[in-house]
């Protein structure tokens, strides 16, 4: 199909994106990389007079860090997140979620801040940038510059805390430092497809290996990405070889509301396979906090959790 009509925008600055924005309304829509509204514009899912493009803006690209946070601009592509050996070192979550978005073709021309902005509770980043407390920087003609945590930036299926005269133009992302291990797991029918199920784990441990900080994201559990505060919490304290990551992950779904259903698996299934997920990836990220020493018995919890 052909989308409906529209007027098609392309400004040379954020400063005139944002004027547009301000002047258009609800009526106008921006368009990043395009890899998910351009086939919903197609399949007449969704229908805005005018699209304001915002691809080819150097100032909402880039990376930046500064020791306590790394900054990636909105516009910056998938690819470039990816291949950014910088982003590897200082949010390894991001380039490990990377990989499994869509296929390359769709990471070249989708953009980060596009991917957060869509907020589809099945993709990526929005449950990195939730689990790692994310700061989201949007822009108005209006108001200038405002910081949106990411508890805050999520509201419901494909809605988020912008006005509709604010632009994001940037998302800052807080750097792990001491004994961090990082993970993400995801199931998906095929590879590309969006995930039935996923989560995202960071966690910390002190000097007595015990959990100092942990952060569990999921995607496609609910109508937003969620976080785990009840597995959470009861990790934290613990002594990480001795938690039971079978259990944490079952206490992960525990509470959870609105779990899709549909053709690719019921709540239920769904539960099933988070919970499990959850389990994988919190032994994978405490093996790698605790360090290639202590490898081995954190390994034998893979077993139990196979079982």
């Amino acid at each position: 199909m052909k989308p409906a009509r529209f007027e098609y925008h392309r400004p040379g600055s954020v400063d005139e994106a944002a004027a547009l924005l301000a002047e258009l309304g609800d009526e106008a829509k921006i368009l990043a990389g395009g890899q998910s509204l351009v086939p919903m514009l197609s399949l007449r899912l969704a229908y805005f007079d005018h699209l304001i493009d915002v691809s080819r803006l150097d100032g909402l690209r880039g990376i930046t860090a500064d020791g306590a946070s790394l900054r990636v601009g909105a516009g910056t592509t998938e690819a470039a997140v990816g291949a950014d050996a910088g982003v590897a070192r200082a949010v390894p979550l991001l380039a490990r979620a990377t990989p499994l978005i869509g296929h390359f073709q769709i990471r070249n021309r989708g953009t980060l801040g596009g991917s957060i902005a869509h907020a589809d509770p099945a993709a990526e980043y929005p449950a990195v940038a939730l689990a790692l407390d994310a700061e989201l920087e949007a822009f108005s003609a209006s108001a200038g510059r405002r910081v949106i945590p990411a508890a805050e930036f999520f509201t419901g299926l494909w809605s988020t805390a912008l006005e509709p005269d604010e632009l994001l133009v940037g998302v800052r992302f807080p750097v792990w430092t001491g004994r961090c291990g990082f993970a993400v797991e995801e199931f998906a029918r095929r590879a590309g497809d969006f995930a039935i199920a996923g989560v995202v784990v960071a966690l910390e441990l002190d000097g007595d290996d015990r959990v100092a900080r942990a952060a569990i994201g999921m995607l496609g559990l609910g109508s937003v990405p969620l976080r785990a505060p009840a597995a959470e919490a009861a990790a934290v304290g613990q002594r990480a070889g001795e938690l039971d990551a079978a259990e944490l992950g079952r206490l992960a779904m525990s509470g959870l509301e609105d779990i899709p259903a549909d053709l690719q698996g019921s709540a239920d299934y769904r539960v099933r396979v988070g919970a499990e997920l959850v389990a994988r990836a919190w032994v994978t990220a405490s093996v790698e906090a605790a360090g290639s020493d202590r490898a081995g018995g954190m390994a034998a919890s893979v077993g139990a959790i196979d079982g």
